[in-house]
């Protein structure tokens, strides 16, 4: 009669299979010639299972791929990828196009987007862009030219923040322990498109300098390439024609396009004077 009452009161009976109860002790109640008992009967809690979780290899091949995809590794294969690239630059003398020419098999809009896409490796190799804008423009003229060069210009944007972002990007933003680097993390990671406009407008600032910069923030892909696209227009336009008109210095297309990369510029140095000079006052 015991054992029914605490089989009846730990569990329940489903087909001759008993149930446990999470409770560790149940106390039950018998009646036994006449005297009411209170018996404690223990009933086993049922324990929680804690989930596998997977074990990290420990291998030599797994140390080996940890420390290869580690942050400083892959900012030492970025160092590398760039060291390469300004090598090569600096053996096959791109600005040979200038005195060159174009290949003579190449020609119209097939001609163009070649051109941008070695202008776009070349900028990622740290040719500087007025050179690949002059020689867009002395290649194809005016119009086809700008096009070129800003195609250009934006698939070389494209792959210095791809580069910067997937190698760069976690070794480096540890580092940003100063005040003004924080600030221009944040201006840059919370205003991208804004922030990026004024970069490319503002002249002095290196190309991929500022492609690196913003990789390492956390500015999204789209206000980046939007900016470099819309902010670049200017200034690449007056190289363009620039190049374009070489052979005319006098012309007024010519006048205008230098006067376009002058004024820019010297605005951009008394701004930067005047703000040397605020700095140093505070």
């Amino acid at each position: 009669m015991l054992a029914d009452a605490a089989a009846n009161s730990g569990g329940t009976r489903s087909g001759g299979t008993a149930t446990a109860t999470p409770q560790a002790l149940v106390q039950t109640a018998a009646h036994i010639n006449g005297t009411d008992l209170a018996v404690a009967v223990a009933v086993p809690a049922v324990m929680p299972v804690a989930p596998l979780l997977p074990v990290a290899p420990t291998g030599f091949t797994a140390r080996c791929t940890r420390a290869l995809l580690s942050p400083w590794s892959r900012l030492s294969l970025l160092l590398v990828l760039l060291a390469g690239a300004a090598s090569t630059v600096l053996l096959f003398h791109p600005q040979r196009l200038l005195s060159d020419g174009w290949p003579p098999q190449l020609g119209g809009a097939m001609a163009a987007l070649v051109f941008a896409a070695a202008y776009g490796l070349c900028s990622v190799a740290f040719v500087p862009r007025p050179l690949l804008n002059l020689a867009a423009g002395a290649l194809f003229g005016s119009q086809l030219g700008t096009g070129a060069a800003l195609a250009g210009t934006v698939l070389g944007a494209g792959i210095s923040f791809g580069l910067g972002r997937v190698l760069g990007q976690d070794a480096l933003r540890p580092l940003l322990r100063g005040r003004w680097l924080k600030a221009a993390d944040g201006q840059l990671s919370k205003h991208g498109f804004r922030s990026m406009m004024a970069a490319r407008l503002f002249p002095g600032l290196p190309f991929w300098g500022v492609n690196y910069c913003a990789a390492v923030s956390r500015m999204r892909w789209m206000p980046f390439l939007l900016a470099t696209a819309l902010g670049s227009i200017p200034n690449t336009a007056a190289y363009v024609v620039a190049g374009a008109r070489a052979s005319s210095p006098t012309s007024p297309a010519f006048l205008i396009a230098m006067a376009c990369i002058a004024l820019p510029a010297l605005g951009g140095a008394v701004v930067a004077w005047r703000k040397r000079h605020h700095l140093r006052a505070q």
